[in-house]
């Protein structure tokens, strides 16, 4: 039977995968995308049974796809962190690890599912999803030097980094190319100790775009909130992830967003809950067009421009 295996093209899609092709090695179609392109089941052929392994994209957009499958009498295993909708499949050839608390990731739930036996890559996921309060917990649970766990963190940053823009040609690597270079190495700190190519660039590109970042005009900013405006140029899609959860630790107590400009005049949104109270970006995010996400990250596809001062209220009035 053909195996695909479908995953965000984010820190913790990509590590979710690293940890099951470790344990489970299998060749495999892979399916992937930017970070936001999250209806990927959709791709996965129904002509005959397959078996799917999908981890990290939410259900709920997903489902009429896997619905598909099911019937096709495919095989799928699902595995997110993500709002799956009001009701699972009950199927008997669907299988599901979902757990939406705000505290875990897909990758953590792979772990737990392998009983840890690839945890560094799990911990460097958790750090990629801004779990840092998590990831630190984890990496002081076995044993890390501090060094360890600061490598550990660039890691999960710089691959969460990659996977924002609006299409790959934004992308310093393809998603699936970075998990075929990644994937060659059981433990991460190996990855990062013998500094292949692709690591070099990755990490250099995301030092560059940040510095760019932390230098962008604020929107507006008020006791909860805080905005930030990005142009609509590559550097600036590819940082606005990594942009907000920083801004997110380093203003704990407030909702933090980045919203970047588009061509098409709407805007590309990135909503962070505060760190003190890791709930509502999906709420907010979904009172918009194109707006989903979970609970503590949330994001908004395409923003019309004669929303935006709307979206800003919004921001700084969810959180009172």
């Amino acid at each position: 039977m053909q195996i695909y295996d479908v995953f965000n093209g984010d820190a913790d899609g990509i590590c979710a995968l690293i940890q099951l092709r470790l344990a489970e090695p299998a060749e495999s179609t892979l399916i992937t995308g930017v970070k936001r392109d999250i209806a990927l089941a959709k791709q996965v052929p129904t002509s005959e049974p397959v078996q799917a392994n999908i981890l990290d994209v939410s259900l709920e957009k997903n489902r009429e796809a896997v619905d598909a499958l099911l019937a096709a009498g495919s095989s799928v295993f699902y595995v997110d962190h993500h709002f799956p909708g009001d009701e699972l499949p009950g199927h008997p050839n669907f299988t599901a690890l979902i757990d939406t608390q705000p505290a875990t990731c897909t990758s953590l739930l792979i772990d737990q599912h392998l009983n840890g036996r690839f945890y560094n890559w799990a911990i460097a996921a958790a750090f990629g999803d801004n779990l840092n309060a998590v990831a630190e917990k984890l990496a002081e649970k076995a044993g890390l030097s501090a060094e360890q766990i600061e490598s550990l963190k660039m890691l999960g940053v710089c691959i969460n980094y990659n996977g924002y823009g609006s299409s790959v040609e934004d992308l310093h690597f393809h998603p699936a190319d970075l998990y075929r270079e990644f994937v060659k190495f059981a433990d991460p700190l190996e990855l990062i100790a013998s500094e292949p190519p692709a690591w070099q660039q990755l990490r250099d590109g995301y030092e560059a775009d940040m510095a760019e970042g932390m230098a962008a005009p604020v929107l507006k900013e008020t006791a909860t909130s805080l905005v930030v405006k990005l142009p609509d140029e590559a550097w600036a899609r590819r940082v606005s992830g990594v942009l907000g959860n920083e801004l997110a630790n380093r203003n704990p107590d407030k909702a933090c967003a980045i919203v970047t400009e588009k061509a098409d005049g709407t805007y590309l949104v990135s909503i962070r809950a505060p760190l003190n109270n890791r709930t509502g970006a999906d709420e907010v995010a979904r009172q918009f067009p194109m707006g989903g996400g979970r609970k503590a990250a949330a994001g908004i596809n395409a923003l019309p421009g004669e929303q935006l001062n709307v979206f800003l209220d919004t921001m700084a009035g969810f959180w009172k």
